[in-house]
């Protein structure tokens, strides 16, 4: 790689500065960030591994003396092996870019603006602060879209520092604003932190991690808190949606027209229009035209404190948690709970991975079996129903972990652990199944196959497409899935772009609705995941058919199916439920899997998942019919959860997203 100079040049650029940072994954030492830096030059070296993946890139940042961004050039590969490679110039007044997703080039710019990489290291993170409070008014343009803007939240100072470092949040690189931590005496990048996940420390300091992690956390939950305050809509006293379509998730029909009577965040009734004489309502909703239907359930989520507003912006009212900090969830639980924040309701699963080069940190990674069973016994006695095992865990465990959880009333399911087969793992005593790629595994798989690397993902692209799925071996495989009533969350959205975008292409997961997204988003998502020519990209199309003929197959034999996402919160089981229809599932079985579905095997069928008597006000009214065209799922004009109405257009607009429709109107 041509891109780092000799140390004598940035010597006569000036005295350069070195720095190293620690990666952490889940408080686990995973990656290093190497940084050299001078007033007019900024080099970078990162590279970290966490679940088996993870990027290595360098960069180089040019400056002028008074701050100019003057040029950039990014190498490498990221998380999923797609090429990094891009560059930025400024000269004679004329900008000119050129990345994996687009080339750009704009005479006449000033020289106040930055330039906005499709991959950056946390190192140009901080440049662009520091270029920002250099500004008087600590704003930005941005190339090659977009405003950026700086904001000091607050200070302090490190254990065994002698200096202070500050939270600053910059606005106008995603739906809310991106925090990082600079020092204060020279406002170099000291962490950029991912609550929840970790983050890049300055080497020395990591011991503050979860100090700097609570205090950001802080701050993002401030902003919800003020945001809970205005724009929910209490629903007090009785409430009735007026001569409305509406869907029962059981039978997997529509009903109606009817009113729906709603009282202190329950289903009170649900009548033929206008008999019910005598009510009184104190709100009314005009149902005409439109279909309401249980609040959805995302049961493939990662969440944090950015999920909340976008899932229940798309009618998400309830998730399932797979994978997290368990007391990072348990405080989001809390908080949401105490309507302290807006959010969807919370399950959660208990994750336990097994101890490996390839681990993903989490709170139980386990070195034996006993570590797993210990594992086990800590969720059942925190009131946890499932579990979640990750690639790691060892074969020969899974056995006495499913029988252990067994016996504590608790079910098992995940990743189907490396060496070991979907079908293994089933007769094993799996409950559920998880990813559409994991499933499709099962019959790609052979001895010595690592799929705790990246070969999980890129076997089915590879080999998928030579599959014949109406052999005896499919049949046998089915026939097991529905004898043993596995269910199977397919994720079917996490996977759509990594086996047929190309770079440069709308994700098309999303395109449908980017156009309502900042311009500086809709950008990234132009970035695909791995590099494909015409050869790769023909072969991995045909593949992604045989993964969705696969889904198709398992609905009709009877094997059940939920809707998970572990993709973009909200807009991500949007487009789960098209894929299925795209896939030959009816409409108003996709409806059915996103609502009935997922709360009965989330053990909450009591409480959602349906439009009935008593059951709780978590409903979403969207304009038009899903039955007949599942695109009008995207088309909400109100979501209830409980005693609450919620405006989309209002939760897309504080995230700096158009509406896609105007909201109901709620009349007295």
């Amino acid at each position: 790689m041509k891109l780092l100079p000799s140390l004598i040049a940035l010597l006569l650029a000036g005295v350069a500065q070195a720095q190293t940072y620690t990666v952490i994954c889940a408080k686990v030492p995973c990656g290093r960030l190497l940084v050299t830096e001078t007033a007019t030059r900024l080099e970078t070296d990162y590279s970290y591994r966490n679940n088996g993946r993870g990027p290595d890139q360098k960069e180089v940042l040019e400056l002028a003396a008074d701050g100019t961004w003057l040029g950039y050039r990014t190498e490498g590969v990221s998380t999923y092996g797609a090429r990094i490679d891009e560059t930025f110039e400024l000269k004679d007044g004329r900008a000119s870019w050129r990345s994996p997703v687009d080339r750009g080039d704009k005479p006449g710019v000033g020289r106040d603006l930055v330039y906005l990489p499709v991959q950056a290291s946390p190192a140009w993170a901080g440049r662009v602060a520091r270029t920002l409070l250099q500004r008087p008014d600590h704003r930005a343009s941005a190339l090659p879209v977009g405003q950026i803007s700086i904001a000091r939240v607050q200070t302090l100072k490190p254990a065994g520092a002698s200096f202070e470092v500050g939270l600053y949040a910059i606005d106008g690189l995603d739906l809310e604003p991106s925090y990082l931590w600079l020092r204060e005496d020279n406002q170099a990048l000291f962490a950029k932190v991912d609550p929840g996940w970790g983050g890049t420390l300055l080497q020395g300091f990591e011991a503050e991690m979860d100090r700097l992690s609570d205090l950001q956390k802080a701050a993002q939950l401030a902003r919800l808190e003020r945001l809970a305050k205005t724009l929910p809509k209490p629903l007090p006293g009785l409430t009735v949606i007026e001569g409305v379509r509406w869907f029962d998730s059981q039978a997997a029909v529509l009903r109606g027209p009817s009113d729906v009577y709603l009282l202190e965040g329950r289903i009170a009734a649900i009548a033929k229009p206008g008999t019910l004489k005598n009510a009184e309502p104190a709100q009314r909703i005009s149902g005409k035209g439109r279909t309401l239907l249980p609040g959805f359930i995302d049961m493939h989520a990662h969440l944090d404190a950015s999920a909340l507003l976008l899932n229940l912006a798309a009618g998400v009212t309830a998730v399932r948690d797979v994978g997290n900090s368990n007391a990072d969830l348990a405080e989001l639980k809390g908080r949401i709970e105490r309507d302290e924040v807006l959010g969807p309701r919370i399950a959660a699963n208990g994750f336990i991975e097994g101890k490996s080069p390839f681990s993903s940190q989490s709170d139980f990674v386990a070195d034996n079996l006993d570590e797993a069973l210990a594992a086990i016994d800590w969720y059942a006695a925190h009131g946890y129903r499932q579990l979640k095992l990750y690639n790691s865990i060892r074969p020969e465990w899974v056995k006495p972990m499913v029988a252990h959880a067994r016996s504590l009333g608790l079910r098992t399911g995940g990743h189907v652990p490396a060496f070991m087969t979907a079908r293994q793992a089933v007769e094993a005593g799996y409950d559920e199944l998880h990813h559409i790629n994991q499933v499709t595994l099962n019959f790609l798989v052979g001895k010595g196959d690592d799929t705790r690397t990246l070969l999980r993902f890129n076997l089915p692209g590879d080999k998928a497409a030579d599959l014949k799925l109406n052999d005896g071996r499919t049949r046998d495989f089915l026939a097991l899935l529905k004898k043993k009533g596995t269910v199977v969350d397919a994720t079917m959205t996490a996977f759509e772009a990594q086996y047929t975008q190309r770079q440069g292409q709308p994700n098309p997961s999303y395109a449908m609705v980017s156009a309502n997204w900042p311009a500086v988003l809709q950008r990234s998502y132009l970035s695909a995941e791995v590099d494909m020519d015409d050869t790769k990209a023909r072969r991995w199309g045909a593949s992604w058919k045989v993964m969705m003929d696969l889904l198709r197959r398992m609905h009709a034999a009877g094997i059940p199916l939920v809707a998970g996402t572990d993709a973009t919160p909200g807009f991500a089981l949007q487009r789960e439920l098209e894929l299925y229809v795209q896939a030959g599932i009816p409409a108003a079985q996709a409806l059915k899997i996103a609502t009935w579905n997922g709360a009965k095997h989330s053990d909450r069928l009591s409480e959602i998942g349906s439009i009935e008597r008593g059951k709780r006000s978590d409903l979403v009214l969207v304009d038009g019919d899903p039955v007949a065209d599942i695109r009008a799922i995207r088309r909400i004009a109100l979501v209830i959860k409980g005693d609450q109405a919620l405006s989309p257009s209002a939760l897309y607009q504080s995230m700096g997203i158009l509406p896609f429709v105007p909201a109901a109107e709620i009349t007295k």
